[in-house]
């Protein structure tokens, strides 16, 4: 079945990750207010808000395949790390981060006229200590400001990981080889 897509997020990184898959694509952003629950896991989160966002969006575009998505930044299974609100709390995060190995968690939904699935795929990231110059140096450049956990691996923050466990496109934001593989098993053809 042939659909028009609409990726529900205003993010550059999901657009530009989601054009190795499907070439055509519409971009209506979801507002949903994006809070953790009291005792809701890092990985629930991530899916009610990837569901939330791709159930606005189909609201507004009832015959189009709708992909919603949203990731986290998780140290253990509860504590998430969101973005950060100013350089201070970036650089906070990042000091956090520094010589830690983390979880990112990226979950997916996918809605279209005749039902919908969500998913969630995770990494481990690895990222090595890093210096307070380093840190000051990176948030001064201002790519921290909106990205989960306050760090974007496809920019300047490579440099600080050592290793990553899983799907890089999970940790920018859209595992898009997972949900090729899901469409191709749902006979979504976009």
């Amino acid at each position: 079945m042939k659909l028009p897509v609409v990726l529900a997020s205003a993010s550059p990184r999901r657009a530009e990750l989601l054009r190795r898959i499907v070439p055509d694509f519409e971009v209506v952003p979801a507002d949903v207010e994006e809070t953790q629950f009291a005792g809701e896991s890092a990985r629930e989160m991530a899916v009610r808000l990837a569901e939330a966002k791709a159930t606005s969006v189909a609201a507004l575009r009832p015959e189009a395949l709708v992909i919603g998505a949203d990731t986290v930044v998780a140290l253990g299974e509860h504590k998430v790390i969101g973005k950060p609100v100013g350089e201070a709390d970036a650089r906070r995060m990042l000091q956090r981060l520094s010589g830690r190995t983390h979880n990112v968690i990226t979950a997916v939904c996918l809605y279209w006229p005749q039902g919908a699935q969500a998913f969630s795929c995770e990494a481990r990231v690895a990222f090595r200590t890093l210096s307070e110059a380093e840190v000051d140096a990176y948030v001064t450049s201002g790519e921290p400001l909106d990205k989960a956990g306050g760090y974007a691996i496809q920019g300047g923050a490579k440099s600080f990981v050592e290793r990553v466990d899983g799907l890089e496109s999970t940790v920018i934001g859209l595992p898009v080889e997972e949900i090729a593989s899901r469409l191709t098993d749902l006979w979504l053809t976009p």
